[in-house]
């Protein structure tokens, strides 16, 4: 009986040997199939009965009233857009010439392009066409420049004594004035402007320096929207679409329709800007001619140049020409000047515009005096002469964009069925004389006016 506790002894050993080796086992296997039991949870008594129910605190996101939630989101929205603007125009100032020269390329391709698709269809080769057509734009530009030389150097006597005359007679008309001016207090306002002029010699010459500058960053623009318009004449067509390619693919029908028509309007206002400029400098200049006052041909090329810049162009290119007509022939022959120039001005704005520009170049007053503000702030005189037809042809292409969208969400969307067919709106220029403008898919074959691509 002795044995029997021994025996019952190594049993127990045994069995808790093999209760650790299942462990150990049980613990390899857990690591390798990365399962870690969790541990135990701890015991966390139920309040007492006694204890107020505490609220859950809300989403801060409605907690914000609905209205600064959407303030919030389109400001940063606006934020993003007004720094690409901003970058936008720091590239642009960066590289202005370049800009310029394009732009100017541009208004004198929407010119020729017509010419140049006529030569095409009598029959001439695309490249003979483009360089007959540019060699005689540009022969033409450079006559009129050298007609404008030519009259200003023949005529700069004449001029100098005139205006030695119309000073002395504007002095002996302030002596005799109302005003009660004396020599005395004329004398003293020659010899500030004077004085003035010999304090500021330095500036002067500094002014000059700018000049030549400005001379050779001008003489590079020339160069470069001479190049640009050749290359725009001859090939148009694939530039466009090789800028089609740039748009994402959602979007490309859409452009591809637009940019036609931004060519169309692009292509109106330049002609008709021309024609009415051109109406302008010949009756003004006539009028000035019969008048008898001096520089009659340059004048008239400053008010065909200056009609180019709507409203500001006109005034400062009228105003030019009256001080002119005071300073060498008199009050008299000025007032009459003014007449001949307020009267031109008033027949250009109320008929010739409307009448040959038309409904697709049609801009707010508004919209003009603003645009041509921003764009002289911008880039200067250049800026003022491409803010309008920028304002025209952006004004057309968002028109076409939302006509587009609306048009292929009514293409997109199934027909109403029932009585949900009676609340639906009848389509543009249904119940109307005018029809409505129909939209096709740029992307289907045949789609656009090829007369209104550059070629």
């Amino acid at each position: 009986m002795s044995k029997v506790p021994a025996w019952l002894g190594r049993v127990g050993a045994e069995l808790t040997r093999m209760g650790e080796r299942l462990d150990e086992r049980r613990a390899e296997a857990e690591a390798e199939h990365g399962h870690v039991p969790p541990p135990p949870a701890e015991h966390i008594p139920p309040p007492p009965s006694y204890a107020p129910d505490i609220p859950a605190k809300p989403d801060p996101v409605t907690a914000i009233p609905w209205g600064i939630r959407v303030a919030g989101e389109a400001a940063w929205r606006l934020l993003v857009l007004a720094g690409t603007l901003w970058v936008l125009m720091q590239v642009i100032s960066a590289v202005q010439i370049v800009v310029l020269a394009f732009v100017a390329a541009l208004l004198i391709t929407a010119l020729l392009q017509p010419t140049v698709a006529r030569l095409r269809r009598a029959g001439l080769p695309r490249g003979f066409a483009t360089a007959l057509t540019a060699i005689g734009g540009f022969v033409v530009i450079g006559l009129i420049g050298w007609f404008v030389v030519w009259q200003i150097v023949a005529n700069v006597d004449d001029l100098s004594n005139r205006v030695t005359d119309g000073i002395n007679e504007l002095k002996r008309w302030l002596l005799n004035s109302p005003f009660h001016v004396t020599e005395t207090q004329i004398n003293n306002i020659a010899k500030s402007l004077s004085d003035a002029i010999g304090t500021n010699t330095e500036a002067i010459t500094s002014a000059g320096l700018q000049g030549v500058t400005v001379v050779v960053e001008l003489l590079t623009g020339i160069l470069l929207a001479m190049f640009s318009t050749l290359f725009l004449l001859y090939d148009g067509k694939h530039i466009w679409e090789w800028a089609l390619k740039l748009v994402p693919a959602p979007a490309r029908p859409g452009v591809a329709g637009a940019g036609p028509r931004a060519w169309r309007t692009l292509t109106a206002y330049v002609r008709g800007t021309v024609i009415v400029a051109l109406i302008d400098a010949i009756f003004i200049g006539l009028g000035v001619y019969f008048l008898d006052v001096p520089l009659a041909v340059p004048l008239a090329v400053f008010i065909f140049l200056g009609a180019f810049v709507p409203l500001v162009g006109a005034v400062v290119s009228g105003a030019l020409a009256v001080v002119v007509a005071l300073v060498t022939n008199g009050v008299f022959t000025a007032l009459i000047v003014l007449v001949v120039v307020l009267a031109v001005q008033q027949i250009e704005g109320h008929i010739l515009q409307p009448f040959i520009l038309g409904r697709a170049v049609r801009v707010h007053p508004l919209a003009v005096v603003l645009s041509v503000a921003a764009g002289s702030l911008v880039a200067g005189i250049g800026g003022a002469v491409v803010a309008v037809p920028l304002v025209a042809v952006t004004n057309t292409v968002v028109g076409y964009l939302r006509r587009y969208s609306q048009e292929h969400i009514t293409r997109t969307q199934p027909p109403p069925h029932g009585s949900a067919a009676a609340d639906v709106a009848p389509p543009p220029g249904a119940g109307t004389s005018e029809p409505a403008e129909e939209f096709t898919d740029p992307a289907e074959p045949g789609h656009g006016d090829q007369r209104d691509r550059p070629e």
